[in-house]
């Protein structure tokens, strides 16, 4: 049996792009496909493990395909060097392209070993577009708890609903610093003139927009965004998923600059639905394969 093992980490939005390009990946190849859903989440403490909540068919790794402990994570480590040497490759590990604009790489036109790991963040649709209905469907939140939501449902099925995202704390939240503070409070000073300016956009091209806007701290944004124009969806206890399927049921995305912003307007059902992407300055990533065609930019 052939079969792929993906190494899940990070938030919800990258867990999402993780799991569709080794999807696709899997199908391609004729491999069976395993999650890793353990590995990542023993360093990472603020960040959960959250696809279990989608309607995926999960199979979990096995423990002896696992780096959970530092006899393996260094045996691993030995291998992914030795793999430039292998004609059947064991790793597929995404490479970082800091000075590249776009990163779509098909790593399937590589002779791979009948197990192969994969590991990286592989932000683009390119590799998982011929899936798409696939994986949309997969990416359905299963057993929402309509009694734990924070608004009806319907308000943004019924309106023509904007969802914004604010991502506080973008460099502070893991290591809370005075230079990470300063250049989390650059960041969300870019992203309000980006959001300004993308809520005139919208006004232009949807009749009567209703704008909600979702955030990961709520506390302060009230300083900044007049009630009575932006409702903003406040909680006492922040669950991502719950915010996730809100802003999937939006009509209109002003795409904030985080995954977990893109996959939901991605997500939208709305067949003619806007979706303004980010500007270069609050980008969450340097290439520009990330974002679909059709989505706006905002110069």
């Amino acid at each position: 049996m052939k079969k792929t093992i993906v190494k899940i980490s990070e938030g919800l939005g990258n867990q999402l792009f993780m799991y569709a390009h080794a999807y696709a990946f899997s199908k391609k190849m004729d491999y069976d496909l395993y999650v890793d859903a353990s590995t990542a989440y023993k360093k990472l403490k603020i960040r959960t493990f959250l696809l279990d909540n989608m309607n995926i068919n999960l199979k979990y790794a096995d423990p002896e395909d696992l780096q959970d402990n530092i006899i393996k994570y260094l045996s691993f480590k030995i291998n992914k060097n030795f793999d430039l040497f292998r004609s059947k490759k064991r790793f597929l590990i995404e490479k970082k392209y800091k000075n590249k604009k776009k990163n779509f790489n098909d790593y399937t036109k590589k002779d791979y070993s009948d197990k192969v790991y994969i590991e990286g963040y592989f932000e683009s649709e390119k590799y998982f577009q011929d899936y798409k209905n696939d994986i949309t469907q997969q990416f359905q939140i299963k057993d929402i708890k309509k009694n734990s939501l924070f608004k009806d449902p319907n308000i943004f099925k019924n309106n023509n609903s904007v969802s914004i995202v604010i991502r506080q704390h973008r460099f502070s939240e893991k290591i809370k610093n005075q230079e990470n503070i300063s250049k989390s409070n650059i960041f969300l000073k870019n992203t309000f003139d980006y959001v300004f300016k993308a809520v005139e956009i919208i006004k232009t091209k949807v009749d009567n927009p209703k704008f909600f806007i979702f955030s990961n701290d709520t506390s302060n944004l009230e300083n900044f965004f007049d009630k009575h124009s932006f409702d903003i969806i406040h909680h006492d206890n922040y669950k991502a998923i719950n915010d996730f399927y809100l802003s999937t049921l939006c009509k209109h995305f002003i795409v904030g600059p985080s995954t977990f912003h893109w996959w939901s307007a991605y997500l939208s059902k709305n067949l003619n639905k806007i979706c303004i992407r980010p500007t270069d300055n609050i980008s969450f990533s340097s290439n520009s394969d990330i974002y679909p065609d059709n989505w706006l930019k905002i110069e």
